[in-house]
């Protein structure tokens, strides 16, 4: 299996004060197409950092990084919204569901803004994770465990390549929480590459491989 993304001596910090701060200090990494992948380490290790260079919000002040052959890199910001629209779903631990929107509206949002309304996908992917019988609640009607189904399935409505999920059961009790991870596992199956941060080990569990960090550097 091709690698979908591949990172080669990525240097990213940040300005603090007058300060310069390195959080990612020349790391290499590579990801083939389809893996589940977690990144564990403790709080200050370069896990969000990390994430962030991943999904395309943020870029190296060194190195390299490839996405499906393409230096995101060295692209500018319209260009790298664009590549971020193309290759990469969002799911985060507090869902960021749109509060007087639907199910379904919240579902669809993200295929608005790429040009492609598509309801009939939306209510498809919804059905698939169980929630076909929700789509005209609002999320205040809804448990977390279903909040992050319906953010799961905001993530799919463009079809990435890659999905990125920050802590996605951390506002979760256990059996939510499981119902979560056997649908990342469900997608990595399907072909879908998963990139997960996480504390949780038996989070972790459902990964197929475990990238662990520690002061911006992979052990």
């Amino acid at each position: 299996m091709k690698n979908i993304i591949s990172l080669k001596k990525v240097h990213k910090g940040y300005q603090l004060g007058k300060g310069f701060v390195p959080v990612i200090k020349g790391v290499d990494v590579e990801i083939k197409k389809g893996e589940f992948v977690v990144l564990m380490g403790p709080s200050g290790s370069g896990k969000t950092t990390l994430m962030n260079v991943l999904g395309c919000l943020d870029v190296p002040e060194q190195g390299d990084y490839f996405l499906d052959n393409n230096n995101v890199a060295k692209i500018d910001e319209d260009e790298l919204a664009g590549i971020r629209n193309k290759y990469i779903g969002f799911v985060f631990q507090s869902f960021n569901l749109i509060s007087d929107l639907t199910v379904l509206e919240n579902v669809a949002l993200p295929s608005f803004y790429a040009g492609r309304e598509n309801i009939r996908k939306a209510k498809k992917i919804l059905d698939k994770i169980g929630l076909g019988k929700r789509l005209s609640h609002f999320p205040n009607e809804l448990s977390g465990g279903q909040k992050q189904r319906v953010a799961i399935a905001r993530a799919l409505i463009n079809n990435p390549e890659i999905i990125l999920a920050d802590e996605p059961t951390g506002n979760l009790d256990s059996k939510s929480g499981k119902e979560v991870m056997e649908i990342f596992k469900q997608l990595s199956g399907e072909g879908k590459t998963i990139i997960l941060v996480t504390h949780d080990d038996f989070t972790a569990s459902f990964a197929s491989r475990k990238i662990n960090l520690k002061d911006g550097l992979i052990l």
